[in-house]
């Protein structure tokens, strides 16, 4: 078979080393990487290196290899181009049509997916100008990663750090999955919630349960792959990479995930509540460490209930047609519970699954049926979690058109 043919695009900004990386995994997942980077590009990382790594040519100007019509024959052959890092000036270009050399020339050939990751200092990032050649760009299909936020050249630190190439990689892998040349969730602004919250005990003790978080990262980054704004709202999720393009809003316990999914919700879209939220939570905290007495059996903890987050934005929701999507992980009589579940709590869909102790909570794969308010059932095979991410964003996707 023939291998999907990625065109890299690298522009002149110092987060062009790390497209080395992003190189590194696409071609050792079995796809044709054609680097092309700007003449600036090259003052970072010089052309052998892209050569060497992708195993074919470097060229930057039109004028190279006229015989071959580059400009034109490398985007009409490529299944995906992905620009990393995208500076605020290739951003420009893009949106603008300009084609003064061979990567603008390249986007303004292509007919696949393009998938921009911006890396650029944060003033610059937030620049109405810049802002405005973003929404164009995502107006006509791009998906524009969002940048991630952290240390970037000399002292400073904000938002406009290149992401994680491994999460770039994840994107574009998605995005050549599902090779669709408009993303079905552009312009949409999706919240989700992932991971299991902690109830705290004493200072070094709490309540909690076995969720990772891998299935509500694994939606994030799915939607993103999608076009979306994301909102990960991720309750000790420590072991895992912030996903690429996703503005993740770290938080611990039941009433701290609450905070943060209503102001999120506030303008989203959709409201998908992956997270295993506890139930209930101490009634007491013991500010000292409670210590055990020789002899005597421990005092019993008492219980008081945690708020309900889904069945509260499902009845009381922020914006006229917005898509709430809930979350039951069941140990038995999984169907008939999920469905008094979802007549409980008010949601459009519910992803039904079964769990245990080896089964979904920290696996790659998941399992689940999805319910539905006007009582349909999606049943989802066993299989990774992306796939269920997807179906959940099929049917969000067609609420919301």
């Amino acid at each position: 078979m023939d291998k999907p043919k990625v065109v890299l695009g690298v522009s002149g900004g110092i987060a062009a080393y790390k497209a080395c990386e992003l190189l590194r995994r696409l071609t050792e997942s079995g796809h044709d990487v054609r680097v092309v980077p700007t003449a600036s590009a090259l003052h970072f990382v010089g052309a052998a290196t892209w050569s060497a790594l992708s195993g074919h040519p470097v060229a930057t100007e039109v004028w190279d290899d006229v015989h071959e019509v580059l400009h034109v024959r490398i985007g009409q052959h490529a299944d995906l181009v992905v620009v990393a890092p995208a500076t605020a000036d290739m951003l420009a270009k893009a949106a603008h049509g300009l084609a003064d050399d061979l990567l603008t020339n390249t986007l303004l050939t292509a007919r696949c997916p393009v998938v921009f990751a911006p890396a650029m200092h944060t003033e610059m990032w937030e620049h109405p100008a810049t802002q405005e050649n973003v929404a164009t760009l995502r107006r006509r299909g791009a998906v524009v990663i969002e940048p991630a936020v952290g240390r970037l050249t000399g002292v400073d630190t904000g938002k406009g750090r290149l992401p994680d190439p491994v999460e770039i990689f994840e994107v574009c892998r998605r995005v050549l999955a599902r090779g669709v040349r408009e993303p079905d969730l552009a312009g949409r602004h999706v919240v989700i919630s992932a991971g299991g919250t902690r109830e705290p005990l004493d200072p070094v003790r709490f309540l909690g349960n076995r969720s990772s978080g891998k299935q509500g990262y694994a939606l994030a980054r799915t939607a993103a792959a999608r076009g979306a704004r994301v909102t990960l709202v991720a309750a000790n999720t420590s072991g895992l990479a912030d996903p690429a393009g996703v503005d993740v809003v770290p938080v611990g316990t039941a009433v701290q995930l609450r905070e943060a999914v209503l102001k999120a919700a506030a303008d989203a879209d959709a409201v998908v509540m992956a997270a295993a939220v506890a139930d209930f939570r101490p009634a007491a905290y013991a500010p000292g460490k409670i210590k055990k007495k020789d002899d005597q059996d421990p005092d019993p903890i008492a219980l008081v209930r945690n708020p309900d987050i889904l069945a509260e934005i499902s009845a009381d929701r922020a914006r006229p047609g917005q898509v709430i999507v809930g979350f039951a992980a069941e140990t038995d009589d999984v169907l008939a519970n999920g469905r008094k579940k979802l007549a409980r709590k008010g949601c459009d869909l519910l992803v039904v699954n079964e769990v245990g102790e080896r089964k979904t909570f920290g696996s790659e794969e998941n399992e689940a049926v999805v319910l539905a308010a006007d009582g349909s059932e999606i049943p989802v095979p066993h299989g990774p979690k992306e796939a269920l991410a997807d179906t959940v964003w099929d049917l969000v996707a067609a609420r919301l058109s």
